[in-house]
């Protein structure tokens, strides 16, 4: 598959071992696989999969596993762990540079994600750089959703989105669009090369 960043420092790049760092904060805990499974909503076979690096976990099941461990979804495939302010939970002046050869990445069924500002810990947002694998929207068993606002600005390429209430809609470079992710989604490549998006994703506020 084409990689969406230029790789020019090789450990730098390198996909995150999601199934040794799950594996690492399981044993931490003392936790065996039922009772990880049990946290976190996943049967023990799946976790046990995705332990052994058989199974790609989507979006949703990224979160599940981060919320699980008690963690955010970035600080799972994050390269380090986050800074945060000194002696604050809302921390300030702070500063992140990510450059075109940095970035957490990982691998999901539909989506390749570089991570930006990963190495910061409770900030309002996420940010990230994204490769739409999917060609057909029956690639994704099912809707993902989470309960954040996302807005996406496609960077490269033609995709389309599908939304549960509305009707599809063709992005191309430089179009951008805003949309509840707790309504069902799903982004699928229609170009001759996989789109790339900048995908900022917020916490709402209920």
């Amino acid at each position: 598959m084409p990689k969406f960043v230029v790789n020019r420092n090789a450990a730098q790049l390198a996909p995150v071992e999601l199934g040794a760092r799950v594996k690492a904060l399981r044993q931490a805990r003392q936790w065996t696989l039922d009772e990880a499974g049990t946290h976190m909503g996943l049967s023990r076979a799946a976790l046990s999969k995705i332990e052994r690096n058989e199974m790609s976990p989507t979006f949703q099941t990224m979160q599940k596993l981060a919320q699980g461990f008690g963690l955010e979804w970035v600080e799972l495939i994050g390269s380090r762990p986050g800074v945060a302010g000194a002696g604050s939970q809302a921390p300030t002046c702070r500063r992140s540079v990510t450059r075109a050869d940095e970035g957490a990445r990982y691998d999901m069924p539909n989506y390749g994600i570089r991570l930006l500002t990963g190495e910061l810990k409770n900030t309002a947002f996420v940010a990230a750089e994204v490769q739409i694998k999917a060609r057909a929207f029956a690639e994704y068993k099912d809707w993902d959703r989470h309960n954040d606002e996302d807005f996406l600005f496609v960077l490269a390429g033609e995709m389309v989105l599908h939304t549960e209430h509305y009707a599809p809609v063709t992005l191309s470079a430089g179009d951008s669009v805003y949309f509840d992710a707790c309504m069902g989604h799903a982004c699928v490549s229609i170009g001759p090369e996989d789109a790339r998006a900048l995908w900022i994703t917020q916490p709402i506020a209920r």
